[in-house]
């Protein structure tokens, strides 16, 4: 009986990742809203932030002595971190592969999909929607779980009608899977 659990299992994963790449590689898993959410974010850093560093770095230097100068060592450490999060950014994108959002026609949990969950473990009778997204744009409290989250990874290949049980922080969680979209 065991065996034939672990068989499905198996053969669950074995459909949610033939739409991965090779592992190794460094893709980001990001639906078409996120990618956009991403080049915007690095337009705004290439662009606008960038001069405004460079601005205060001008000014701080032109008040002297820099060894001493509190605004000049803040501005060198804006300027590191945006640029880090610009080069971050530029690799994620480079890397990006968009995952289609919804599962119209599909039976199995994947990236995209939107998800309705009964938590078992909670008397409360409202469901929980989720959508599975990659790990850059989770965002829980918006009802985007990623990929790579307890939750999230428990769902993937699940079917409606299944029953899952997710080991959480908190303890263990049962959910029961009522439709996809």
């Amino acid at each position: 009986m065991a065996k034939a659990k672990d068989a499905k299992k198996t053969e669950k994963a074995e459909d949610v990742l033939e739409n991965f790449t090779e592992v190794g590689d460094k893709t980001t898993l990001l639906t078409k809203d996120g990618l956009d959410k991403l080049v915007e974010e690095l337009g705004y850093l290439k662009g606008t932030k960038r001069k405004e560093v460079a601005a205060r770095i001008k000014e701080a230097i032109s008040y002297g002595d820099l060894s001493e100068n509190a605004e000049y060592e803040e501005a060198k450490n804006e300027q590191a971190f945006v640029e880090g999060r610009i080069l971050e950014l530029d690799e994620k994108v480079k890397s990006v592969q968009i995952i289609e959002e919804g599962a119209r026609g599909k039976k199995r949990i994947q990236l995209g999909t939107t998800v309705h969950l009964r938590n078992l473990s909670k008397v409360k009778d409202e469901p929980e929607v989720y959508t599975i997204v990659g790990s850059t744009e989770a965002d829980p409290l918006a009802g985007k779980i990623s990929n790579e989250s307890p939750v999230g990874s428990a769902l993937l290949g699940c079917t409606a009608g299944d029953d899952i049980k997710v080991k959480v922080p908190a303890g263990i969680v049962e959910y029961k899977v009522l439709k996809l979209e």
